[in-house]
Order: structure tokens, then sequence, then C-alpha cells
């Protein structure tokens, strides 16, 4: 009895750790704070950050990324959540200015409203500014999902993965909340859906 015990919880928590590390690739987990030569710590073209949940925190991972060097360019997609506001997109924007980022290195997607469409109209960003590689910043249970879709839509453009680190809705005890499930297991049966259907 406790020997099968031991098994399931050995069970419950290798199943944890593999979807945690699953969702949330991290391309820069082995780089300091800045570039630098080693592998996937070199700068790159743009910056992307996407909208939904805890936007802000995407927005400020962006931010934080750029002061530190790894790239000249932001890009912010997003469309609003309440039509009757600004765009996500513009909202993060505003956010980047007031933390001290000029608005000239600064591009905004308005218009999307899922993450394929962040994908595809980010597209067309990347080709008109001739941008060849990208860090995309999105929440960590979103992260996997995300970098499908981007390297599905976007074309011979290098896409590094980066989550933001403040996210409200989900830290490193994702798991000890219901919320924290609800977003994984949501975000898993996407990625299923990606697979099975191309969407």
């Amino acid at each position: 009895m406790i020997r099968s015990l031991i098994v399931i919880l050995v069970i419950i928590i290798a199943s944890t750790i593999g979807l945690s590390v699953y969702l949330q690739p991290d391309d820069l987990r082995n780089c300091e704070r800045a570039p630098s030569s080693n592998f996937n710590c070199q700068p790159v073209d743009a910056i992307v950050a996407v909208s939904g949940g805890d936007t802000e925190a995407r927005a400020m991972e962006a931010v934080y990324l750029y002061k530190n060097g790894w790239a000249d360019i932001i890009i912010f997609s997003g469309a609003a959540k309440d039509k009757t506001g600004p765009s996500n997109a513009a909202v993060m924007k505003n956010i980047a200015i007031e933390s001290g980022v000029q608005d000239s290195v600064i591009l905004i997607d308005e218009y999307a409203e899922t993450t394929k469409e962040n994908a595809q109209n980010a597209q067309k960003i990347f080709t008109e500014h001739d941008i060849k590689s990208v860090i995309l910043v999105t929440s960590g249970y979103h992260q996997r999902r995300a970098s499908l879709e981007f390297n599905k839509y976007t074309n011979d453009v290098n896409i590094l993965n980066h989550s933001a680190k403040d996210d409200k809705n989900w830290s490193n005890w994702w798991w000890a909340t219901p919320s924290g499930w609800w977003l994984a297991v949501g975000e898993l049966a996407r990625i299923i859906a990606f697979y099975v259907v191309g969407a």
C-alpha cells in the first residue's frame, strides 16, 4: 500500500515537472542578464511581446530585455480586449514609454485577436523591417503554443523563447492552485489541437 502511494506520488510529481518544463521553453535560460557570444545569447533583431493574460508583465519583460541590450526594436501585438478602449498593443506601448523606452523603437500590431494572428501579423512586420531573429515574450503557460504558432506562420525568422518572470497568473507554484491547472491543461489541449488540426 505504502509503495503504491509512493509510486503514485512520484508519477504525479514527475508529470507536473514535465508539464511545467514542456509548456515554458526558455532559450535564454543559460544566458546572463545581457547578451554574450554564447549559444542563443547573442542580440536579436527584435523583441516581440504578445498580449493576453498578464499583459503588463509581458510588456515589462520586453522592456527589461530591451534595456539590457537584447534588441533595438520592440514589437507589441494584440487587439483590444474591450473594443471601446485602446488596443492591448497600444497599452503595452504606453507601459514601455512610461518605463523610458523611446517611441521610435516600438512597433505595434493592434489587430491580432488570437495567437495565430499574433504570428501572422508579426510576419508582416518582420518582412517590412527585415527582421530575421526575435525573442518571443509571453506568459510561461502560453510560451510553447506561441512558439509553435510563430514557427509555423513566420518565414525564415529565428524564434527564441523567453517568458515573463513576474506573471501574476503563473509562477513556479502554478501547480498549487486550481487556476494554474486550468491554464496548464487548457494550453495542453490547445497544443494537441494544433498538432491534430493544425490550428
